[in-house]
């Protein structure tokens, strides 16, 4: 069993930057694959980047590529998401979540608002 809380969430203007984390308690955090994902009321959750255990592969939506970046540390069981140059469009609750196969695990989310 895999808890994920995520933090960082705010309010920032179309520009800046924002950095959101993903604390994971439980055992054998190496083996799971971590992923950010993002939905908008009314819209079907999308996902955002991923990262494997080992942390050899790393995945982004071509609409976040160049600007967002998807990290892990090992030591503190944390899964970062730094994003620069935000655009109003990336405004949503973004979810951190875990898995072997499949995403098993999710945090509650965190909301990013982007004012233009």
């Amino acid at each position: 069993q895999v808890q994920l809380v995520e933090s960082g969430g705010g309010l920032v203007q179309a520009g800046g930057s924002l950095r959101v984390s993903c604390a994971a308690s439980g055992r054998s955090f190496s083996e799971y694959a971590m992923g950010w994902f993002r939905q908008t009321p009314g819209k079907e959750r999308e996902f955002v980047a991923s990262i494997t255990g080992s942390g050899s592969r790393i995945i982004y939506a071509d609409s976040v590529k160049g600007r967002f970046t998807i990290s892990r540390d090992y030591a503190r069981n944390t899964v970062d998401l730094q994003m620069n140059n935000l655009k109003p469009e990336d405004t949503a609750v973004y979810y951190c979540a875990a898995g072997r196969w499949s995403y098993d695990f999710w945090g509650q989310g965190t909301q990013v608002t982007v004012s233009s």
